[in-house]
């Protein structure tokens, strides 16, 4: 027999509080068709927010059934989680706007659930019953010309649409939260926010691993870091900017690890302006079983990125010893805190000015190093899925 767990508040924080016996799980219905099953860069970010909850999610409370609707041809979730592929795959957007629309209202009403988590922008919206959404971020807004325009139209209408009809709202950060409230008029007592948390395999790596890393690799004793899709929103030009007033630029390479997105076109012809193409190591997509080497070897990890949901490769980055340069934008604070430095997006010689004292100052580079170590272990992805569980008992406050 399952136990009751009610949900209590206190002034900083809340708590879950067993109070008795249920007379069933609660059964809770998830759509996780946005679970990727191919290693590349589609399969970071949301896939693994998605992942590493659910896998948390089902120790976390022993109350929740956890039915996950996915894909066609495999999740990759743990064993306790009822797992229900669809009869077609649905990497594709439009067919999973198909699905999500069409398909999932039969089989939501043939699965019976007390609540349904739309966990990537929307539900299905003939669904009548009590329901949860998760918003990552509002980029197809703020940076509408990434996405192809069927993909743009369908998020604005159904991410509104969902918000309005889901109980609880759960956005990744407290700059989210502030932007559903503000573009989608959602009031903020409905928003719940569910940090990303970081994996234990993020750590400081030992140097004789490091070194042979670098060897691997062919990376030099020195370099600064970047990981993430090459694409404007991410503010490269920036960085390289900065990267070329370097008076240290001779002894040390810029990386940026990550694949091509959208209008990457510039970002090459910048690299051949600046006279840059012999100085900047462009790897391409790295997967994730590879990046707490990455960024271990690195003498600092930038990420001038002028809008992120969260950025969590900040936090992998101090998890992994690693000092940290920021945008002071959007959510990065957040991730940051008094960890990093904090720079100004717009202003190459303030981020030429910052690396340099991470690449010359070693008392400086320890601090933050340490900081970043200390504020990483806040971040953990049980903790990510006990605030969502909050957010299941919230919404179904009423009808236990």
């Amino acid at each position: 027999m399952a136990v009751r767990t009610d949900v209590c508040k206190r002034k900083q924080s809340d708590c879950f509080v067993i109070i008795g016996p249920m007379k069933r799980p609660i059964h809770i219905a998830l759509n996780a068709h946005l679970l990727s099953g191919e290693a590349s860069y589609r399969s970071a970010g949301i896939h693994g927010y998605i992942l590493n909850t659910l896998r948390c999610l089902q120790g976390i409370d022993p109350n929740l059934r956890l039915t996950a609707f996915v894909s066609k041809g495999g999740s990759g979730l743990p064993h306790g989680i009822e797992v229900h592929q669809s009869s077609f795959s649905t990497t594709n957007p439009l067919l999973r706007i198909l699905w999500e629309q069409c398909a999932a209202p039969v089989a939501l009403a043939q699965a019976r659930p007390d609540l349904v988590h739309g966990m990537g922008f929307s539900l299905p919206l003939a669904w009548g019953g009590l329901s949860v959404v998760t918003i990552y971020d509002m980029s197809f807004v703020r940076y509408p010309a990434r996405l192809p325009m069927s993909r743009r139209l369908y998020l604005r209408v159904a991410t509104r649409l969902s918000a309005r009809q889901a109980r609880r709202v759960i956005a990744i950060s407290q700059s989210g939260k502030d932007e559903i409230a503000t573009l989608l008029g959602i009031p903020t007592d409905r928003i719940d926010v569910a940090l990303p948390g970081v994996s234990t395999s993020f750590q400081p790596a030992a140097a004789e691993a490091v070194r042979d890393f670098r060897e691997r690799q062919g990376l030099p004793e020195r370099y600064i870091l970047y990981v993430g899709t090459l694409e404007p929103r991410k503010n490269l030009d920036t960085l390289l900017r900065a990267y070329a007033q370097l008076p240290s630029r001779p002894e040390v390479k810029l990386v940026l690890a990550g694949a091509k997105g959208w209008q990457t076109s510039p970002l090459y012809r910048m690299l051949e302006g600046l006279e840059l193409k012999d100085d900047v190591i462009l790897p391409g997509f790295v997967p994730n079983d590879e990046l707490s080497m990455w960024y271990g070897a690195a003498a600092a990890f930038v990420y001038p990125s002028l809008y992120e949901g969260f950025g969590l490769p900040l936090v992998e980055a101090m998890a992994c010893g690693t000092p940290v340069i920021a945008a002071s934008a959007t959510s990065l604070p957040e991730a940051v805190g008094d960890a990093g430095m904090l720079v100004s997006p717009l202003d190459p010689s303030a981020w030429a000015g910052a690396l340099e004292l991470l690449l010359n100052d070693p008392q400086a580079r320890a601090d933050f190093s340490g900081r970043g170590l200390e504020r990483a272990r806040n971040f953990s992805w049980e903790n990510t899925a006990r605030q969502t569980a909050l957010s299941y008992y919230r919404a179904l406050g009423t009808a236990l």
